[in-house]
């Protein structure tokens, strides 16, 4: 199935959410496949979509390279992170997706030949990047 994550109004390359230190700079977010971060989108972005392969399995369960966590919990992960000067990517916060969260219907639908859409707003009700878990209504589901 093929899994598509929009996501619309991005904080900004500015993140001031470190507690411990100077603000993140040169913000960019990404999705997580493994323990890699890829398309990285500038967090300044007008909206950032990625796409995933995302194996549906009983129950419905999924897996493959973009899945997380346990069975009856899986998770898509979005990275934060700053961009360094050579190119690294240095993560700072995440955000997880649960496409179980779509419900049977949508899946199945999306397993039949349609894509799987999550839609979610990007910045935190205090300005700054999204993370930990989000869940409907913060993240909408649809199938196209």
């Amino acid at each position: 199935m093929l899994l598509r994550i929009e996501g619309v109004d991005l904080p900004g390359r500015v993140a001031d959410t470190n507690p411990s230190g100077p603000a993140y700079v040169n913000v960019h977010v990404g999705i997580q496949r493994r323990d890699e971060v890829i398309s990285l989108v500038p967090a300044d972005a007008e909206s950032a979509v990625w796409e995933a392969e995302v194996a549906v399995k009983d129950g419905p369960d999924f897996g493959g390279p973009f899945i997380h966590g346990k069975r009856g919990a899986r998770f898509v992960y979005l990275s934060w992170g700053s961009v360094g000067a050579g190119g690294a990517f240095h993560g700072f916060r995440r955000v997880k997706i649960h496409p179980a969260d779509a419900g049977a219907d949508l899946v199945t639908a999306a397993v039949a030949g349609g894509v799987l859409v999550a839609r979610l707003r990007l910045t935190d009700a205090k300005g700054g990047p999204i993370c930990a878990t989000v869940r409907p209504p913060l993240v909408s589901w649809t199938v196209r």
